[in-house]
């Protein structure tokens, strides 16, 4: 039988999520407690696959197993995954349900804190420069990137993506005067290695008047990388709202 878990990660003290030697990841974790807990090498797949240092408010992995598995596994694995991983829900699906391949949308958010705030040190990035920023400049940066497909530009050098396009459904900024934040929403159906954080870096620099935004138009024509990109620190980042065309909830 195949199960989706739905679950949420803080990736401060991780190296991302995919399983890599001698590091500690969220993959390596999640498949020690399923494997413990099933009493059997378990290997898992996951919706994305996140940075070092990067978030999730919401993430699914799939697995497959020949037990019944019920709420109270939840619990169990609760239990012993540690501080940083919570699981929320374990859905039976189809056994050809795959939580990569069909995702038909990710949502990113990347949060800047304004004001100094030590209850979130590892949860958003502060922004040292906040009073020189352009709010509506940002904006306009942010709303290009609607009009195109591929995102060359904002794609890290080393990288294995046979294409570059991407279906860009949402691209905005908006000022959370309460919190004293700025947030950054992005939803498309696939994300390239590093892209949502060198946009946020792009946005930086054109909000502080050290990018134009007729350069990053120019950039995107000619799928050119930007001259002195700026990637976003990762703990500003977080993946969420995955979506599929069945249920999992």
């Amino acid at each position: 039988m195949r199960y989706f878990l739905e679950l949420a990660f803080n990736g401060s003290r991780y190296c991302g999520y995919q399983e890599q030697a001698n590091q500690s990841t969220i993959q390596s974790a999640i498949e020690d407690a399923l494997s413990t807990l099933l009493q059997t090498p378990t290997k898992i797949v996951g919706c994305g696959r996140t940075d070092s240092g990067v978030h999730a408010l919401q993430f699914y992995i799939h697995f497959d197993t020949s037990q019944t598995l019920t709420n109270n596994f939840i619990f169990k694995l609760n239990c012993i995954i540690g501080k940083d991983i919570v699981f929320y829900n374990i859905i039976l699906v189809d056994k050809e349900a795959h939580a990569r391949y069909d995702a038909r949308s990710r949502s990113y958010q990347y949060i800047i804190d304004l004001k100094r705030n030590p209850f979130r040190k590892e949860t958003a990035f502060f922004c040292t420069y906040a009073k020189q920023l352009d709010l509506n400049k940002m904006k306009t940066a942010a709303k290009l990137l609607l009009k195109y497909k591929d995102f060359t530009t904002f794609c890290k050098s080393r990288t294995d993506t046979k294409t570059k396009l991407c279906d860009l459904r949402k691209s905005e900024w908006t000022y959370l005067q309460e919190k004293q934040q700025l947030v950054y929403n992005i939803t498309a159906d696939r994300f390239l290695r590093g892209m949502v954080r060198l946009i946020v870096g792009m946005c930086l620099n054109v909000g502080k008047g050290n990018l134009m935004i007729e350069e990053v138009e120019t950039a995107l024509e000619s799928k050119r990388i930007l001259k002195n990109a700026f990637s976003a620190p990762a703990k500003g980042l977080f993946l969420m709202d995955i979506k599929y065309n069945f249920p999992v909830k």
